[in-house]
């Protein structure tokens, strides 16, 4: 749901707005649900082989070896100006929150 949700909010943003998703999936499982779900403006990374983005944003679960569902919003200075973590797996974050906190950015 996260990944299209934000394929369809990138079609509404500048082209230099970079939307990535990172899972702990292997990269062929990402690409298939990417091209089965018409995922085309988000770009999908995989986490799997050593878990460093989970690890150097403090989101690997490493009881379960997935990463917590998040959201990271990194202006082009590289400096982070928006971090939601959701508590909850299965929950969802707060997309119109982010998206606002993405606008006042650009």
């Amino acid at each position: 749901m996260q990944a299209r949700r934000f394929n369809q909010e990138a079609a509404t943003l500048p082209a230099d707005v970079l939307i990535l998703n990172i899972t702990m999936d292997l990269p062929f499982a990402i690409s298939r649900f990417c091209t089965t779900a018409g995922i085309d403006k988000v770009h999908a990374y995989s986490d799997h082989r050593d878990a460093s983005f989970g690890n150097a944003y403090g989101v690997l679960i490493k009881e379960l070896r997935l990463l917590a569902r998040s959201i990271f919003i990194i202006d082009k200075n590289e400096v982070i100006r928006y971090i939601e973590i959701v508590p909850e797996l299965t929950s969802h974050p707060d997309y119109d929150k982010a998206l606002s906190a993405l606008k006042k950015l650009l």
